[in-house]
């Protein structure tokens, strides 16, 4: 009686791993680890796959609805001289993007000779891009959470295209994010805001670049953040707008970051900011002199927070971050005036 059960068991076992082994040497897949901020933290499949005609990858029970929280990435690898054609199929459906950005069900595009996202997409309007890739592999990306899945779908489909003779001969264009700092310095303080900012810099890339600056990280929240919540109720230097224009008070002065503080290895975006000052001339003082100057009595140091772009030795790509700066505001001026024995 035991002998027939252990060589169930057996069976079984050989049946089970021996499928498994098979799957993964038919499919390729390649295990990582990965955490995503959405909660997704399950490990990561990455399934190979070699491109020598037309295919398509989709999404599970393309043109029905996707299963909830998964994430599936498919890595396409073609001949070295040949590059990969992608379209999306005109039935294309996720969820909605919020404040226009995809951060819960999207698929996205990366070209891997470039190390370079292509782009993130997500919602309900159909994709019409058709890209080529720089090189001979990109990888897709879907993700879903656990909330709200649609329908259809999405489906990428791919074929081969060989390098031209001027693509291969034409020089690479320096993308801005490779330029010199004092190109960069004056292209990006041309700009209005952070969108136009990331666009110009990353335009493929750059609703990923603004989800990953504005969203909540584990590390203690800055000072320009505390410090500005508890200061909101009250702001002394609306107290001073009445003082007359002339006067030696506080006033609004720009400054430029580089500048202040010194620093010429990085980017500041605002490049400038405004800040309290002494300013005026002394025709109010009462004291019986000349040569009267109007400074500061009371100085205190305010946090603000900035993009700082900033080049990585040996790293393609600019390293985009929020950082605290603290500049010096003038809270209370005074005249100072020789007397007139000097």
């Amino acid at each position: 009686m035991i002998l027939p059960s252990a060589l169930i068991l057996t069976s079984l076992l050989l049946q089970h791993y021996g499928s498994r082994a098979e799957s993964s040497h038919v499919s390729k897949f390649q295990l990582t680890a990965i955490k995503e901020q959405n909660g997704v933290q399950d490990s990561q499949l990455e399934k190979v796959l070699t491109v020598s005609g037309e295919g398509m990858v989709t999404s599970p029970n393309f043109p029905h609805t996707y299963p909830r929280n998964i994430e599936l990435v498919w890595r396409l690898v073609a001949p070295s001289n040949m590059r990969i054609q992608l379209s999306f199929d005109q039935h294309f459906g996720l969820e909605e993007p919020e404040d226009g950005i995809c951060k819960y069900d999207f698929v996205e595009l990366e070209d891997l000779s470039e190390k370079s996202m292509v782009g993130r997409w997500c919602g309900a309007e159909s994709v019409s891009i058709s890209h080529v890739s720089k090189g001979s592999q990109v990888r897709i990306r879907f993700l879903s959470d656990e909330y709200f899945p649609s329908e259809p779908g999405f489906c990428i489909r791919y074929s081969l295209q060989p390098v031209s003779d001027s693509e291969a001969d034409s020089p690479a264009e320096v993308p801005p994010s490779q330029q010199g700092l004092e190109e960069l310095t004056d292209a990006v303080a041309g700009l209005g805001t952070v969108e136009e900012v990331l666009k110009y810099l990353e335009p493929e890339r750059w609703q990923l670049d603004m989800e990953e600056l504005y969203k909540p990280t584990w590390h203690v929240l800055g000072k320009s953040f505390i410090l500005n919540r508890k200061a909101r109720g009250t702001d002394l230097n609306l107290l001073r707008e009445e003082v007359r224009l002339y006067s030696c008070t506080p006033r609004n002065f720009s400054v430029s970051l580089r500048e202040e503080l010194r620093r010429t290895d990085v980017i500041f975006w605002p490049s400038c900011l405004l800040v309290k000052r002494c300013g005026g001339n002394c025709a109010c003082c009462s004291h019986r002199g000349y040569d009267c100057q109007c400074v500061p009595a009371r100085v205190a140091k305010k946090y603000h927070e900035v993009l700082v772009l900033k080049h990585r030795p040996g790293i393609r790509g600019l390293q985009k971050s929020m950082t605290d700066v603290a500049l010096e505001h003038h809270e209370e001026c005074v005249c100072e005036c020789s007397d007139d024995s000097d």
